[in-house]
């Protein structure tokens, strides 16, 4: 308290009026008048990456724009070409960040801590936020092959045993190959590169250590040849490891210019240091004529020793830990190969970014939240993982403050309802109690809620509600988001589901009694505001007006049902983001993402699923439309350049609601019965071909779903497993009346 005695403000303004600033008290406090008041103006945590971030686009600024002619990633090449669409002037702006190709794949283990990420144009960062490997094809005569120069490549997703990305350049006759995949086992991981290349002529294969990555500038110090000439130490700690002797051996430091300048030289250099942590290096392979040469390059991705001649080893090392993590996969089977490609895809992607906790992304987003990980983990329950999903919760109450207050960043405050409800999903999912190690931890997370809530007295329309806080980050200023409330109505309901596994059915009262206070004061908040926008749908908070914020209000229909199908209230809210906030058939969010964003526009689908409305499959067919050639989603996509504007570039909330979205279009859950078939769309039906879901954990037990053409019928087919008694079911197939399922059936016929 003795601090505001001191007179800091008004030493702060002196001395900025002294320099001829503008007065940064006076400009705070401005700031914080277009939010609502809260008790945390910004998460410290992303006040924190953010300074990275801009950090890292400064030194972006001084590096690149005044040294175009080196060979900079596909991003650089693109926004800084004035002819591209990706092009963006800099004019003022201090820092330079990716803001148009944020793209890129992740390859790695299961339950391993460590990625390498591949970009759209064969880039390889083996080491988190690390330097990356380049490689080029260069002629004694005619025109180089640079990958991020060229307008296209092929790039695809292998999943067959273990995961990898390859890329394919052409120019002319030129054709360069890398192969990109992690061997070892979780705690010893290996980048492994395979790089082939070919020409008509007499050439080099060039392999390159960058001082970048995706995001930018990452410094390199030194590089130097190793004594068996076949590796190189980088930093003094990293090493790169090739097969093969390289023929040369070029380097060079940031006055010297990009490496790419000094491949004539002849010498066999050992190294080099820069004091600027621009040093580039340049492996170089004599390609003869019409031959193909395949180099690997491996680089090991922690301290463990790594033996070159151990690689098969490594492989099927690799190749089992996929295969054992894989184990009770959800299978699917339908006529639309791309998306059965995407849901193959999202299903690794998940495991691969739920080691012990979860991550929604393996670059800038490998950190955890509660929200991501409470849309993941249900992802990966309604796949078939149960255990991994046990695995991870176990590592919420670690999360938890001595108050119950789940904690991934302050002042969200939809963070314990998420907690609370992925609890709820895994016992309904597993038939299973509520562990004992959870109880402390479920009833102080439901009562941190409880007191959390705002006075239901006050004369205000937020009166009631959660307080006023940042939310899901990407809703806008500080408001009271109803976001938060919907959840933290799901939480308490959650907490008093919970309650009664422990066979507190006092506490579970106080509980459920708690969601419906919570719920009439929501209510009463939708009443004012709608009464002040002229509409009955949801904005953002009750002093919005109907924007694109209005998407977190979906959350009261997906995914927690809090609210009938066809509520008025939500239908109103999902068609005015149709009508007004779609770009190329996706959601485009105006809030910090500025961007199509997938994962948002299959909440908007699951909203018109839920209501029997058709629009559902455009979205979903839009967002497979957005997907990368590697069956992957950035977290907002580019109008234009169609590339990454916003987030990770592969990011795994993304490819959870994608596969939420399949599973829910065969089977879901629904005011205490079992909806099938829902999501089947015609264009499936027409192709007379049998279509397989399962076995699908629900909330009545697992299911397995056969959908199979029969002359001029259809027939659907289901195998469950119930916890208790078979539950009631309906059959909502595209084109015929909807049927509730007689007991005791597993079959039902479709005549046309």
């Amino acid at each position: 308290m003795w601090l505001k005695w001191l007179p800091w403000r008004y030493l702060i303004r002196s001395a900025a009026r002294k320099h001829g600033f503008l007065d940064p008290i006076k400009i705070l406090a401005q700031l914080q008048n277009f939010a609502q008041p809260s008790e945390v103006t910004a998460p410290t945590e992303l006040l924190r990456s953010g300074v990275v971030l801009h950090s890292r686009g400064l030194i972006n600024s001084l590096a690149i724009q005044h040294n175009l002619d080196w060979i900079w990633p596909y991003w650089i090449e693109c926004q800084y070409d004035p002819r591209n669409d990706a092009f963006i002037p800099r004019a003022f702006s201090l820092t330079q960040i990716n803001l148009t190709h944020r793209n890129w794949t992740a390859v790695g283990i299961p339950d391993s801590n460590e990625y390498s990420i591949v970009d759209g144009r064969g880039l390889v960062t083996p080491l988190y936020d690390g330097w990356s490997i380049d490689a080029w094809l260069i002629p004694e005569k005619g025109t180089p092959l640079l990958p991020s120069r060229l307008l296209e490549v092929s790039q695809h997703f292998m999943s067959d045993k273990n995961l990898s990305i390859i890329t394919i350049c052409q120019q002319d006759q030129l054709k360069l190959q890398n192969k990109v995949q992690m061997v070892g086992t979780a705690l010893c991981p290996v980048c492994q590169i395979r790089i082939s290349g070919t020409m008509p002529s007499a050439g080099w294969l060039v392999i390159s250590l960058r001082p970048y990555n995706p995001e930018g500038v990452s410094f390199v110090h030194n590089i130097k040849v190793m004594a068996d000439r076949s590796s190189w130490q980088v930093n003094e700690k990293d090493q790169i490891d090739f097969d093969q002797p390289p023929d040369r051996n070029i380097f060079s430091y940031y006055h010297q210019g990009d490496v790419y300048t000094r491949l004539s030289i002849q010498d066999d250099e050992p190294g080099v240091f820069c004091k600027v942590g621009m040093a580039t290096a340049a492996a170089l392979f004599k390609l003869e004529p019409e031959l193909n040469r395949e180099v690997t390059v491996s680089i090991p991705l922690t301290k463990n020793v790594f033996v070159k001649e151990k690689v098969a080893e490594y492989q099927e090392n690799a190749e089992e830990a996929w295969d054992q993590s894989l184990s009770g996969m959800c299978a699917l089977q339908i006529p639309d190969q791309h998306f059965q490609f995407l849901y193959d895809t999202a299903v690794r992607t998940m495991i691969l970014h739920s080691p012990h906790e979860v991550y929604p992304g393996p670059y800038i987003y490998k950190r955890f939240w509660f929200r991501d990980a409470a849309f993941i983990l249900y992802a990966l329950l309604c796949t078939g993982f149960k255990r991994r999903v046990a695995r991870a919760l176990e590592t919420f109450r670690s999360r938890q403050t001595p108050p119950g207050y789940f904690l991934s960043q302050e002042g969200e405050w939809d963070s314990n309802g998420e907690a609370l409800w992925i609890m709820r999903q895994y016992c309904e999912m597993t038939g299973e109690a509520p562990s004992p190690k959870w109880k402390e931890s479920i009833y102080k997370g439901g009562r941190w809620i409880v007191k959390k809530r705002l006075s239901k007295d006050l004369k205000f329309v937020h009166a009631g509600l959660m307080p006023s806080g940042f939310s899901a980050e990407h809703l806008g200023p500080n408001d009271f988001y109803f976001w938060d409330d919907f959840w933290s109505v799901s939480g308490l309901q959650a907490a008093a589901y919970l309650c009664e596994g422990y066979h507190d059915h006092n506490q579970a009262v106080d509980f459920e009694n708690e969601a419906y206070a919570l719920s009439d004061s929501i209510d009463k908040s939708l009443l004012k505001a709608a009464d002040r926008i002229k509409n009955e749908s949801i904005p953002a908070s009750p002093y919005r007006r109907l924007d694109s914020g209005a998407i977190g209000s979906l959350a009261a229909s997906y995914p927690l049902r809090l609210l009938k199908p066809h509520d008025q209230r939500v239908l109103g809210t999902a068609n005015f983001l149709m009508e007004n906030c779609l770009v190329k058939g996706g959601f485009f969010h105006d809030m910090t993402h500025s961007g199509i964003n997938p994962y948002l526009t299959l909440h908007l689908a699951q909203t018109f699923l839920r209501a029997g409305d058709p629009r559902y499959f455009e979205l979903m067919t839009a967002v497979a439309d957005g997907a990368t050639s590697t069956g992957q989603w950035p977290e907002a996509i580019h109008p234009r350049t169609l590339g990454g504007c916003m987030g990770d570039g592969q990011h795994v909330w993304a490819a959870a609601e994608w596969a939420l979205m399949i599973r829910n279009c065969f089977v879901r859950e629904e005011q205490g019965r079992l909806i099938l078939c829902s999501g089947i769309p015609q264009t499936w039906l027409d192709t007379k071909t049998d279509m397989i879901f399962g076995p699908a954990p629900t909330s009545f037990g697992d299911i397995k779903i056969l959908i199979k053409p029969v002359g001029q019928k259809i027939m659907v087919e289901w195998q469950g497993t119930w916890f208790t008694k078979e539950p009631e079911m309906e059959i909502y197939l595209t084109g015929f009346p909807k049927i509730t399922v007689p007991a005791k059936t597993s079959f039902y016929e479709f005549d046309k």
